[in-house]
């Protein structure tokens, strides 16, 4: 016991560990812990967002006459077209989503189906570019219609498909445009 007494004696005193260190590497620590919780917290906040966005799908199908005639070759296209308001208060700006587009046949027959993942309910609308009983004039007659809110489904494949019915493009509809591209 003495001789172990002894080298305790001899050996060099250690000093202490300055308090104003071990404060400053606990606030180092204490910073790291707090940036990866930052990081943590974005990543479920990214998560949760893309959750949110919920896929939908839509589809329509029908028939395009000129007069008595199939309207064949005709462009139509579906979209989701963002132009609620509401929406663009306090989601930014949402441009509008090309979900299919495609030419009718033969026989003036069409059928387009697609789908967005979006955040709130899309909004439909089908459109026809055509050139029946219009003369010489620049551009083709742009005809669109909504299509009801009922014909949304969940997924990416619709589960109800919209008949449009027979449509005769040398009806003058009500907002009709010109698309001159």
């Amino acid at each position: 016991m003495f001789v172990w007494e002894l080298d305790k004696a001899k050996a060099p005193k250690k000093k202490p560990f300055p308090v104003y260190l071990w404060r400053l590497s606990c606030f180092n620590h204490l910073e790291s812990v707090i940036q990866i919780m930052r990081y943590i917290l974005l990543l479920l906040s990214v998560v949760g967002f893309c959750f949110a966005m919920r896929q939908q799908a839509v589809g329509v199908t029908g028939q395009l006459m000129c007069g008595n005639k199939p309207a064949a070759g005709v462009r139509v296209k579906l979209w989701d077209e963002d132009d609620d308001p509401k929406q663009s208060v306090w989601l930014g700006i949402d441009p509008d989503d090309l979900l299919d587009e495609g030419y009718t046949d033969a026989s003036g027959n069409f059928n387009l189906k697609g789908s967005e993942r979006e955040l709130t309910t899309i909004d439909p609308v089908f459109k026809v570019y055509h050139d029946c009983d219009d003369g010489l004039k620049p551009g083709q007659r742009k005809v669109k219609f909504r299509i009801p809110k009922s014909y949304i489904s969940a997924g990416g494949i619709p589960k109800r498909i919209f008949n449009i019915g027979v449509l005769n493009l040398e009806t003058i509809f009500a907002k009709e445009e010109r698309d001159l591209i």
